[in-house]
């Protein structure tokens, strides 16, 4: 892409994005790349909250390899430092910490899946607790006073919890200032992320100007909605589809998005185009289900290729519209004097907890053999011959005498 003019690095740069600005500070930052031989420096955070980075995610690691593949060096940032705050962006209430333990383990997992996307021979990685953990009482004081109480509460999440008496806790307001020391630290020239990271991409651009660094272009991208089709893919909000997901599992999530989440899913993940989206578009006004499966397909073959996207649909039409059992599902071995299936779906790993089944159970989730379980203290005896038990839409265990 060498041979492209600003202006069309530009259009491949906007596609699929809701903020790029100030332009004509990005034109300046071309033209200066240009001429002096140097990509620039694209900064992504991610902070390890949870192990897995999913669809979310993968729209802003899509942009990142526009810009990669425009010539540009990406730096993506694990937030091993901040994940022990916590983003409060969105956010109603104050995030749990998690422990420095957590997040190195939930880190562990993020190098191979943004590799998934991202060329690893161009790509920078790492830890913001390299600059941030060194900061000195005297550093974070400086750092405080870039900003004032006042800016921080017209943040739309800290302005209703303000009105609303909810806690805010100083360590909160410290988030999105440690969050633009990360952009100076890196000296970055474009910042990418969803729309929900707008107000700390203005605090990286006046902490850059701040210690003398000529500050960032925002870049953001729209966010989608999870599986429930109301609030955005978070892992905190458990309705993502992770980038690890199993083919099977990938594929009944995205056939279980509402119908007026197709098209978004396959503008922002996809990339379709224009005239293709018209074509999908008739399509889900015809036939959704159809539709849907062609995206679940698609997003399969995506991450796990061709061969596992077949086998992921032939299973979910085995499942779900044949109503047949999977061939390979988890085997519990049933105690000779009987257990409580409440015990049995926690202890095979089919449910987290006990009220979680139990939950279950009164919404009518568990079925054995296709018939609905009611009794919350249902006890299994001594079978005489197998039985499969069915939790949820996807869920499935086969308890054997």
């Amino acid at each position: 892409m060498k041979n492209l003019s600003i202006e069309e690095e530009i259009k491949i740069i906007q596609k699929n994005t809701v903020d790029l600005l100030p332009m004509e500070e990005l034109v300046a930052k071309l033209k200066r790349s240009r001429e002096k031989g140097i990509p620039l420096r694209i900064k992504y955070g991610a902070d390890p909250s949870r192990p897995d980075l999913h669809l979310g995610h993968y729209v802003c690691l899509k942009k990142l390899k526009d810009l990669q593949d425009l010539g540009h060096q990406i730096v993506f940032i694990v937030g091993d430092f901040t994940a022990m705050i916590g983003d409060p962006s969105g956010k109603s209430k104050t995030r749990p910490r998690l422990s420095e333990e957590e997040v190195k383990e939930h880190a562990r997992t993020y190098f191979e899946q943004v590799y998934m996307v991202l060329d690893p021979d161009k790509t920078e990685v790492t830890y913001n607790s390299k600059w941030l953990g060194a900061l000195t009482s005297k550093d974070v004081i400086e750092l405080a006073a870039t900003y004032t109480v006042a800016r921080m509460l017209e943040r739309d999440d800290f302005k209703m919890r303000f009105e609303k008496e909810i806690p805010i806790f100083i360590h909160e307001l410290l988030y999105p200032l440690f969050q633009g020391y990360d952009s100076y630290a890196i000296s970055s020239d474009i910042e990418v992320g969803g729309t929900d990271q707008k107000f700390n991409f203005v605090i990286a651009r006046d902490i850059q100007k701040y210690y003398g660094q000529e500050p960032q272009v925002i870049l953001t991208v729209p966010l989608i909605e999870g599986t429930d089709g109301k609030l955005k893919m978070s892992k905190s909000y458990d309705n993502y589809i992770a980038l690890k997901d199993s083919p099977e599992n990938m594929y009944g999530k995205v056939m279980s998005i509402p119908d007026d989440l197709i098209l978004k899913y396959f503008k922002l993940v996809l990339y379709y185009d224009d005239d293709e989206l018209k074509k999908v578009e008739k399509l889900v006004k015809e036939n959704p289900r159809d539709a849907k499966a062609r995206l679940a397909f698609e997003i399969v073959q995506l991450f796990h290729g061709y061969e596992k996207a077949k086998r992921a649909e032939e299973h979910f039409n085995r499942v779900f519209r044949q109503k047949e059992i999977p061939d390979n599902i988890p085997v519990y071995k049933l105690d000779s004097e009987g257990e409580l299936l409440i015990d049995i779906l926690h202890k095979a790993g089919v449910v987290p907890s006990k009220s979680e089944a139990r939950r279950l159970i009164r919404q009518g989730g568990v079925k054995i053999n296709g018939e609905p379980v009611t009794n919350e203290t249902l006890e299994i005896k001594k079978l005489s011959e197998p039985i499969v038990v069915k939790v949820g839409k996807r869920r499935f265990l086969k308890i054997i005498p």
